[in-house]
């Protein structure tokens, strides 16, 4: 008997959702353009560190990242290979932006770990891989650079294994490298393919075959034979399963900078990523074959387009079908709201979905009305979970140039905050406002658009305080007590909830041991609050 399957159920199984993650300068942005040139999404792609008046990597479209080469922003690019769907969001390398890096990997189903031949794993990579072991997420491990010198490929492996305690199953093995790098063999079909040519390459009799020995010099043979005899003797096979539960990576090796082994690792991904996962609310497992379209918000940008002040909020669709014009439910409030204009983006373009299906990420314009970690729903009453706020680890005041600008500057924090960019905290004594930070770079990236974007020239200032806590009590009248007698040092975030500023780790400490019914928590989970 055929079961037939219904539309969305199979617009589901087409998807693949997957971010992008590596240290810095591992090769990341590069990657990404690659994958979408195979993608045919552009037709060339901006060199990294592009020369003046050239053309500027497509992900990077923030005015800091054109300037230092960096992703300080996560850039979302929708696009088809094959028979698939593509939603690729390529995540801040920067550790000062680990918190947006974190939202992300809230909404996709795999991820593609870059690490630089020569280096192997470094503090932010491994720092990533936890982050996707907590969600279970499916990693495809991508060794780029080999077109430079680079470490023995086993001990590349050997590390990834010992480092994340994750198996390692090669897919492809390099040819040498450095100058020497002359392509990649495949384990599996014995197939080489040569790093100049992009077509399907030829098949070998295995590591004995005089054709492929052949591309190698001389004096590299020997080793590289009994090398590659060994990986097809002694590596793990590929098993599906224990790559979709997060126990091993299948490991792909290339040049992203010379657009060599991009069409292996975009294979992969069709072949092995997940198509969309049921998602966790609170109350149960929403499965992504679901008729009624349910999503969440992991990200907002204000002012992608200077021209028109937009505020995007991007949204992870979870289950059923968005359509163009649709009524939603927002749970925060309990409101509807008519998505009218749904967007697919690709880097800094941007074109209008009049549908859209699990696992796709759309963009969604609005002006203030959705904030980070928001449920969309058609009507049902529930909250995803999981897109959690970090106490800060840099806290400064701002030095507005011109005092007649303090309400539009208070207005654009406001917006910079339900964006992400910063956290602010408005202290109860009515002194000014403290912006929080995870790491320096985020206070250059806000000045920089506080300039550019609203016309404000600010600096920064010291504070006493170094950290910031929430705080909370079960206790009735515990909390009120605690702020009456703490006012200097009681400031309230974006949600109006109370923080506790404290000068050092020892009069945190202090403060604790004598009001033991005080919380205090340095991450904040998402409060979906009361329908209105």
């Amino acid at each position: 008997m055929n079961v037939q399957t219904s539309p969305e159920a199979q617009a589901v199984e087409r998807r693949r959702t997957f971010a992008i993650i590596s240290h810095p300068d591992a090769g990341k942005t590069t990657l990404t353009e690659k994958l979408l040139l195979f993608g045919g999404a552009i037709q060339l792609a901006g060199a990294v560190k592009a020369k003046r008046g050239g053309a500027a990597t497509r992900s990077d479209w923030m005015g800091i990242e054109k300037e230092r080469g960096i992703s300080v922003v996560t850039s979302v690019m929708t696009f088809e290979y094959g028979d698939h769907v593509f939603n690729l969001l390529d995540t801040p390398g920067h550790e000062d932006f680990s918190e947006d890096t974190y939202r992300t990997l809230t909404a996709v189903d795999a991820a593609v770990m870059v690490i630089d031949a020569a280096k192997g794993i470094e503090a932010r990579t491994r720092k990533l891989f936890e982050v996707c072991r907590l969600r279970d997420i499916p990693i495809v491990t991508f060794v780029n650079k080999l077109d430079r010198e680079a470490r023995d490929p086993f001990d590349l492996l050997d590390e990834v294994e010992k480092t994340l305690a994750l198996d390692t199953s090669p897919v492809t093995w390099p040819i040498g490298s450095g100058r020497s790098f002359a392509g990649t063999y495949d384990l599996r079909n014995r197939r080489v393919r040569l790093v100049d040519k992009d077509d399907a390459g030829f098949t070998v009799t295995g590591a004995d075959d005089p054709r492929l020995l052949g591309l190698l010099p001389e004096h590299e043979r020997d080793a590289f034979h009994e090398e590659l005899s060994l990986a097809e003797a002694a590596l793990e096979p590929f098993d599906l399963d224990a790559f979709r539960q997060g126990h091993l990576t299948p490991v792909f090796f290339g040049s992203a900078l010379r657009n060599f082994g991009v069409r292996d690792l975009i294979d992969a991904m069709a072949a092995f990523a997940p198509p969309p996962r049921g998602q966790q609310a609170a109350t149960r497992l929403v499965e992504p074959t679901e008729k009624r379209m349910t999503g969440f918000v992991f990200k907002i940008q204000a002012n992608m387009d200077p021209n028109h002040r937009d505020r995007i909020a991007f949204m992870r669709v979870c289950s059923g079908r968005l359509t163009r014009g649709m009524k939603a439910r927002l749970a925060r409030t309990g409101k509807p709201m008519t998505l009218s204009a749904p967007q697919f983006f690709f880097a800094q373009d941007r074109s209008i979905a009049e549908e859209a299906f699990a696992g796709d990420v759309v963009g969604i314009p609005n002006h203030g009305t959705l904030r980070i970690g928001d449920t969309l729903t058609e009507g049902e009453d529930l909250v995803f979970r999981g897109v959690p706020s970090f106490a800060p680890e840099i806290m400064r005041r701002i030095k507005l140039t011109d005092p007649m600008k303090a309400k539009k500057l208070k207005e654009a924090l406001q917006q910079m905050a339900e964006e992400g960019v910063v956290q602010v905290f408005q202290p109860v004594d009515g002194s000014g406002a403290i912006v929080g930070v995870v790491g320096a770079l985020q206070l250059d990236v806000l000045k920089e658009r506080l300039q550019a974007e609203y016309g404000l020239p600010i600096d920064f200032e010291p504070t006493r305080f170094s950290i910031c806590r929430w705080i909370s009590s079960d206790r009735a009248g515990e909390l009120d007590k605690f702020v009456n007698a703490h006012t200097s040092s009681i400031a309230l975030d974006l949600d109006r909830e109370p923080v506790f500023m404290a000068t050092t780790a020892f009069s945190l400490s202090y403060e604790q041991e004598r009001w033991p019914d005080i919380r205090v928590s340095d991450v904040k989970d998402y409060q979906a609050g009361v329908a209105g």
